[in-house]
């Protein structure tokens, strides 16, 4: 089936096969399946407005990696947070900000459930760290990748790190019922390869090339389970590698305040509407970039009263440059501050104890998952509230 979009007659008219649906068995009932077409070899016509869009959302990508370039790494770290937290919340996995970052540290100190964000972010880490290295994209990526996500889930291990060989479907209790029923699983392989050679040969912008991928990603719904935390990983990693900024924002804190907005974007890329979904992946883009450089000032204000509140502590202190590492470390201990400062384990305390008198760090009570002794947590809880409230 071809479908043909847009009139506006300074970028022509863009065709694209939309796909076929092919019908299978279940459960002794026929159900209709959707097999989407290869991606395009060549380029893709857009609208003039779409084609706009795309370029403020470059432009708005550069924005917010200025604006986080003289404090990279620990902002980049609050960045990378929110993504993973959003992008598990859109699945419906919800935990709170303090147990993910313990769970970062320590998986076994907390509940499985935090550990399952935890594992969301260390992937969208391995995304980013792929993506930096200019290799090409691969199916073993993918399936590593996948393994990360699934590592505190309920996925049967035949289903973790490989390609479903079995049907699956989105939404209701069977295929019968549900929202949409991807490609069976004979489809999946030739159209992750055909994706996967899109992936690495394709040479659109920044912007088309991480909707392109990711629609077509949740189109196929290769694995088990985790398509969309996956899928949404792509966005970021296609950002990264095309648009070359080190740490892409987290375009799924802006999905996760519009899903239907989403998902009916997803619905009209299968029916043929490109230039519709391209341009809400723009704006959710642009809209996420010029937030990025909202919660950069508020860290940073959340920063200058921090100091004011150590007025009179040495500026060469312990306490001091404890203050450099709460945005990448929202939680601490006093031997992982040890271990990071490089200094010894009363100094350390004594930085914690500082912080912490001032209102800065805040006591995290845990219950004991291990016999002995547990490790006693700290966590700065207004450095959470803005990733949270950011988040929501």
């Amino acid at each position: 089936m071809v479908l043909s979009l847009s009139n506006e007659a300074a970028f022509g008219k863009f065709v694209m096969e939309t796909g076929t649906t092919v019908t299978i068995t279940w459960q002794g009932r026929r159900v209709e399946a959707f097999v989407p077409a290869p991606l395009p070899r060549g380029g893709i016509e857009l609208p003039e407005r779409v084609v706009r869009a795309t370029e403020r959302a470059a432009a708005s990508l550069l924005r917010a990696e200025d604006r986080m370039a003289h404090r990279f790494e620990p902002l980049a770290r609050l960045m990378l947070r929110a993504e993973g937290v959003a992008s598990s919340q859109i699945e419906g996995v919800r935990a709170p900000a303090g147990m993910v970052a313990v769970a970062q540290l320590d998986p076994e100190a907390v509940d499985a459930t935090s550990a399952w964000v935890a594992d969301n972010l260390a992937v969208v880490d391995a995304s980013l760290e792929h993506a930096r290295s200019g290799s090409a994209l691969t199916a073993d990526d993918l399936h590593r990748w996948h393994a990360r996500l699934m590592a505190h889930g309920a996925l049967p291990d035949e289903l973790v790190g490989r390609f479903r060989q079995v049907q699956n479907w989105v939404g209701g209790a069977s295929p019968r019922e549900a929202a949409y029923v991807p490609p069976p699983a004979d489809h999946v392989g030739r159209l992750m390869r055909d994706l996967v050679r899109f992936i690495n040969s394709s040479t659109l912008d920044p912007v088309t090339v991480a909707a392109v991928i990711h629609a077509q990603f949740e189109a196929i719904h290769p694995y088990g389970d985790g398509n969309g935390r996956l899928g949404r990983v792509l966005i970021g990693w296609a950002l990264a590698r095309r648009a070359g900024v080190a740490v892409p924002p987290p375009v799924s804190v802006v999905i996760a305040r519009d899903i239907r907005g989403y998902l009916s974007g997803l619905t009209r890329w299968r029916q043929g509407d490109v230039a519709g979904w391209v341009g809400w992946v723009a704006d959710a883009v642009s809209r996420s970039a010029d937030q990025v450089v909202e919660v950069v000032g508020q860290a940073e204000d959340l920063r200058r009263r921090w100091e004011d509140l150590l007025t009179g502590v040495r500026s060469d202190s312990a306490a001091h440059r404890l203050l450099d590492l709460l945005p990448q470390h929202l939680v601490v201990t006093a031997p992982m501050v040890a271990d990071l400062l490089g200094v010894s384990g009363p100094t350390a305390r004594a930085a914690i104890e500082a912080l912490a008198t001032r209102g800065i760090l805040q006591p995290l009570d845990l219950r004991p998952s291990r016999p002995g002794r547990p490790a006693q947590w700290w966590m700065a809880e207004e450095l959470v509230s803005v990733v949270g409230r950011w988040s929501r």
